[in-house]
């Protein structure tokens, strides 16, 4: 998978604009939050600089492109929800490499002696799901973050 097709993949779960106070990420659009980008005039970003941020801080930083295509989906969908540094622990802790949050050769080396990615990907959502439901925000966005991980596991393949 590349980068555009899993952009496009991934922007259909992302809203425009929204500013919820119940959520901890602040002002909102694209998936892209005032709480991570403080100096960005988040009402008057456009898709394209979204594109932009979404290559650079999340795909390219996360090695997405060295990673199986579902897993690399998977891995860079969980960083645009759930921080980059937390998707990366969850990466390495299903291939059973130290959990440091960078993409290393450690960790690209033990993804590459994985026979079977949907294993990974299945542990690698196991974490997730198992993280998230531990917030103390699940109540409120529980029910989202759960339908958009079973639209990432229903879209394997297609």
């Amino acid at each position: 998978m590349n980068f555009d097709t899993a952009f496009d993949k991934l922007i259909s779960h992302e809203g425009g604009y929204v500013n919820d106070p119940h959520d901890p990420g602040g002002e909102t659009k694209f998936g892209i939050s005032k709480r991570s980008y403080p100096t960005l005039d988040i009402a008057s970003l456009t898709l394209l600089d979204a594109k932009a941020i979404y290559k650079r801080d999340f795909w390219d930083r996360a090695q997405c492109g060295k990673m199986p295509p579902e897993l690399a989906f998977n891995v860079f969908d969980a960083a645009v929800n759930s921080g980059i540094g937390q998707a990366i622990r969850w990466l390495q802790r299903s291939v059973g490499v130290a959990d440091d949050g960078h993409v290393g050769p450690l960790t690209l080396g033990a993804l590459s002696r994985e026979n079977d990615p949907s294993a990974v990907q299945a542990r690698f959502n196991g974490h997730r799901l198992a993280f998230m439901t531990n917030l103390s925000t699940w109540q409120a966005f529980g029910k989202g973050w759960a339908r958009r991980i079973a639209v990432n596991l229903q879209s394997v393949g297609k």
